[in-house]
């Protein structure tokens, strides 16, 4: 019923036979990629055959990629920055082959220099006043010959936000010509009011101008040159009163310093002034000159009867 020793043995070397050839290699031996055989030579054979354009862009991408590895590297700016005593400083360093001094501005109590340097190792010495000298307070090496110089490291870590604001800016100018509107004609129509909207009649006199001398009967024993302070509102307005018996007064009042002065004026061409006019020696009352018959009738304050 069981299996004998022999037969385990034989079943077992069979299934190692079998996990062998159905990978291809030994057990514990790294399976081999089969590139020589002619049915492996394409690998982009049976899906990726169907769309060639995604093989060809992706060929085309990796490749952009491996030349932007390979490609120079931006230059960088760079500040450097003395701090100590002078007068003239300059700077010149490994990333010229020290052939030239680059001079450096003065701001303040420091002189500055912006200098674009590729990515990288640079050593840099300042030269003050005719002396080579180095910045203690910055990094420096020391060569084999007993030389002393400041060094810098530029890395592309330290500028990846001045990229990303560049990115920005550059989206945000390529975003400004288009508009938020959809593309179309666009016009704009004029206002045409209702006909409910149109003003029938003219509108109401505000009341503080019912106050005006027109509009007011002057009682008999007030004195006809002394008339009532109009209010500040009243002055500069033209009033007019009904027509009346073919007679149409204006009037208009005006003021001068402290002092006001009404004015009358009796259809076109007739005006209404203030004159003295004496009842007897004793009397100095002033009157109104009536140049026209029915003024008085026009005007409740000339209803004086002493202007007979």
């Amino acid at each position: 019923m069981g299996n004998t020793s022999s037969e385990r043995a034989a079943m077992g070397q069979g299934e190692k036979a079998q996990r062998r050839d159905s990978r291809g290699t030994k057990e514990g031996e790294r399976p081999k990629i089969l590139m020589d055989s002619p049915e492996d030579a394409d690998i982009f054979h049976g899906e990726d055959m169907k769309a060639p354009l995604e093989k060809e862009e992706f060929l085309a991408w990796q490749q952009d990629l491996e030349a932007d590895d390979k490609g120079p590297t931006l230059d960088r700016p760079t500040v450097f920055r003395w701090t100590g005593d002078g007068k003239e400083v300059y700077l010149s360093g490994s990333f010229n082959n020290w052939a030239n001094k680059i001079p450096l501005i003065r701001s303040q109590n420091t002189f500055v220099a912006i200098v674009d340097l590729p990515e990288g190792e640079h050593q840099y010495k300042f030269y003050v006043d005719g002396q080579w000298t180095h910045d203690p307070a910055e990094p420096v090496i020391t060569s084999q010959l007993g030389t002393v110089n400041n060094v810098i490291q530029v890395k592309k870590t330290d500028f990846e936000v001045f990229d990303a604001l560049m990115v920005d800016s550059q989206k945000c100018s390529d975003m400004s010509d288009l508009s938020s509107s959809p593309p179309g004609p666009y016009h704009q129509d004029a206002y045409v009011p209702k006909q409910e909207e149109k003003i029938k009649s003219p509108p109401i006199l505000p009341p503080h101008l019912l106050q005006v001398i027109l509009n007011k009967d002057t009682g008999i024993s007030c004195d006809p040159a002394l008339l009532p302070e109009p209010n500040h509102v009243m002055l500069n307005h033209l009033y007019a009163l009904s027509i009346k018996d073919g007679v149409m007064v204006l009037s208009a009042t005006h003021r001068y310093k402290k002092k006001e002065r009404e004015s009358e004026q009796v259809n076109p061409g007739y005006i209404a002034q203030t004159f003295k006019k004496k009842h007897g020696p004793e009397c100095q009352c002033a009157t109104t000159c009536i140049l026209y018959p029915n003024l008085r009738k026009a005007s409740g304050r000339l209803n004086d009867p002493r202007l007979t």
